[in-house]
């Protein structure tokens, strides 16, 4: 019977990045500020309604940015303000620099450049076969969910020549997730250390980033950026595994695409719920 079922479903997994998903596009990203005079009616006070988790900044002059890495993804600006404020198009927007998440875009593209050059000439080494650990640093699990289906039939992450690792001192890449809690901030740091040169260090999901609402608890530090050096930084409330797969690309320079995308900026999409 299962054999039965197998051939009628046919094959599951995705051929993205080789070939297009149209699932990728379809998936919701982080907040990003639509183009338009809108955005100069929202000051201060207004911009701290609308985000729980204080990602929206105005300053002078009417500009408005959002800072994806604090955005939760809860959609209250989007809803209040969809003359302003719309959803990311794919499934998310991993950056090579912290400042890279704020949008529009507030960081130079010869800064960029450096950052992709420096990272490039240290991972060139890591080619086919990359192998990660994951570190749970103060997270709500939902993070943990999206990193498990990675091994589900439908992304098999396996078929990238990527795999989990039980030890750091086998692992090219570390992929932490949570708020930064301050117990883990030795074990993170002990865990680096383990793992041979050249590693690579991914904050993945909005806490991990800037804490998102636990931010400024005495229990965290704020995201993982003042334990570790961070290589990527991947937004989302929690990020699809889709977006974990951008990020663990873009970290080894094998994401179709990038240097055209990092050219051109964050795209926009519709609500596609």
């Amino acid at each position: 019977m299962w054999a039965l079922r197998g051939l009628r479903n046919g094959v599951l997994t995705t051929r993205w990045p080789a070939s297009p998903d149209a699932y990728t596009a379809a998936t919701r990203g982080a907040v990003t500020v639509l183009p338009g005079p809108a955005a100069d009616t929202i000051d201060g006070t207004e911009a701290s309604a609308l985000c729980p988790a204080g990602a929206i900044r105005a300053g002078l002059a009417g500009t408005v940015r959002v800072d994806q890495g604090g955005c939760i993804m809860c959609g209250r600006c989007v809803t209040a303000r969809p003359d302003v404020f719309g959803w990311s198009a794919g499934p998310g927007s991993p950056s090579l620099s912290r400042q890279g998440l704020v949008v529009p875009a507030a960081e130079t593209a010869e800064s960029l450049a450096e950052v992709t050059s420096r990272l490039r000439a240290r991972t060139r080494a890591l080619r086919r076969s990359v192998h990660l650990r994951h570190v749970d640093a103060g997270s709500d699990g939902s993070e943990e969910w999206e990193i498990m289906a990675l091994l589900n039939p439908v992304y098999d992450i396996h078929r990238l020549g990527m795999f989990f690792t039980a030890s750091p001192r086998h692992a090219d890449i570390l992929l932490v997730t949570g708020a930064g809690a301050r117990g883990m901030a030795e074990p993170l740091r002990e865990t680096y250390q383990a793992m041979p040169d050249p590693k690579v260090v991914i904050a993945v999901g909005t806490d991990a980033v800037t804490g998102g609402l636990a931010r400024g608890s005495y229990a965290t530090s704020g995201g993982i950026g003042g334990i570790l050096p961070v290589d990527v930084w991947l937004p989302g409330s929690p990020p699809s595994p889709f977006a974990i797969l951008s990020a663990l690309l873009l970290a080894v320079d094998r994401l179709p695409g990038q240097r055209a995308a990092t050219a051109a900026g964050h795209g926009v999409a519709g609500d596609p719920r």
